[in-house]
């Protein structure tokens, strides 16, 4: 896989992420431990990303 692929499917992982995270946030009866969890693997993706970028 090129790193330009490799980029890609971060980044398409990470907006999965964001959208999980709005939709579970906007959920009644939000599970504040599963919010916490999809933001700490997004945040990871993230640092990849700009890992991999630089």
């Amino acid at each position: 896989m090129s790193l330009s692929s490799h980029l890609q499917e971060l980044k398409r992982k990470h907006q999965t992420l964001e959208a999980s995270v709005e939709q579970a946030q906007a959920a009644p009866g939000v599970d504040g431990l599963r919010v916490a969890e999809l933001k700490k693997q997004k945040l990871r993706l993230k640092e990849e990303i700009a890992r991999l970028e630089s």
